[in-house]
């Protein structure tokens, strides 16, 4: 065997590789990272004998200490589950004034509601229960079928036009797309909810929707525009609108008569998560109980 090229500056061999005109020297590996190498093998060696580690047909070697995080896992979620047991025995039994006058079941029933919120309600009534367009806002003090406590609880029990058997139901016509309106009189009565809204409108149009307004709205929305809760009919007159305020988008609900879904969570959740959800968006709502027929309007 030819003996191996030696470097003439440091006097060690070289590889044998060359790139560039530069050649690779045969130095010796740090007897640290030795060390260190050979360590991380015998800790690799003590865990395949303590841990689960080699997979197999049927299964894996479970190892001397028989761990297995799905086993942890599981416990866990079991003591988890009983934790949250009593909570919610204690939301089940109280009733939701007692919840709210009690500090510490208010802080749980606010934490549990949280949760579920972020969890469920977030995707449409946004992360702060501001809403979106068609998903109404849960901060302010407008409500469609009221702001108690018992009516939010009732609302989240049995949904709005849900298959649930006590779903809350309205109707709002599809004036003009089912050909019941004509397209100029749903452009009157546009021109007429605009006013009642407080806003500069068409005279004329007003004078012509009079009217129709009475023959085809009021018995929901009353005379008056103010709406009624017992039905689940929005207010006309005030700031809120649930599809937009702009005159192209209060004509498509008049022609189109949307009529938005919210689950129930009857059955989905227990009475006391319902109970709990229900505080969490009363207490960061604006109230909203005694305010009347106002309604989050279309």
């Amino acid at each position: 065997m030819s003996e191996r090229e030696r470097d003439e500056h440091s006097g060690v061999e070289t590889t044998g590789h060359e790139w560039d005109g530069i050649r690779e020297l045969d130095n010796p590996l740090p007897r640290w990272w030795l060390w260190v190498f050979y360590g991380c093998i015998a800790v690799a060696v003590v865990y395949w004998v303590l841990m689960p580690a080699w997979p197999g047909l049927n299964g894996y070697t479970p190892g001397i200490l028989k761990q297995s995080d799905r086993a942890a896992v599981a416990q866990d979620l079991q003591a988890l589950q009983v934790q949250r047991g009593r909570g919610e025995a204690m939301l089940a039994t109280a009733s939701l004034q007692q919840i709210e006058a009690d500090p510490a079941l208010q802080a749980h029933a606010l934490s549990v509601g949280q949760s579920v919120f972020g969890d469920n309600c977030a995707t449409c009534h946004g992360a702060g229960g501001g809403g979106n367009r068609g998903y109404p806002n849960l901060r302010d003090d407008v409500w469609l079928w009221g702001g108690s406590l018992e009516e939010i609880e009732h609302t989240l029990r049995v949904g709005v036009r849900s298959a649930h058997p006590e779903t809350r139901t309205s109707q709002m016509p599809a004036f003009g797309r089912e050909n019941m309106l004509t397209a100029a009189q749903v452009s009157d009565l546009t021109e007429y909810v605009v006013r009642l809204s407080g806003r500069p409108a068409d005279a004329a149009a007003v004078g012509r929707a009079q009217q129709l307004y009475a023959d085809n709205c009021a018995a929901c929305h009353a005379p008056t525009g103010v709406g009624d809760r017992a039905v689940g009919a929005p207010n006309l007159t005030d700031r809120e609108w649930l599809y937009g305020s702009d005159r192209a988008s209060i004509r498509g609900q008049i022609h189109n008569g949307r009529n938005g879904v919210m689950p129930a969570w009857e059955g989905r959740f227990s009475p006391g998560v319902i109970k709990a959800l229900a505080v969490y968006i009363h207490v960061n709502a604006g109230g909203g109980e005694a305010s009347g027929a106002a309604a989050a309007t279309p």
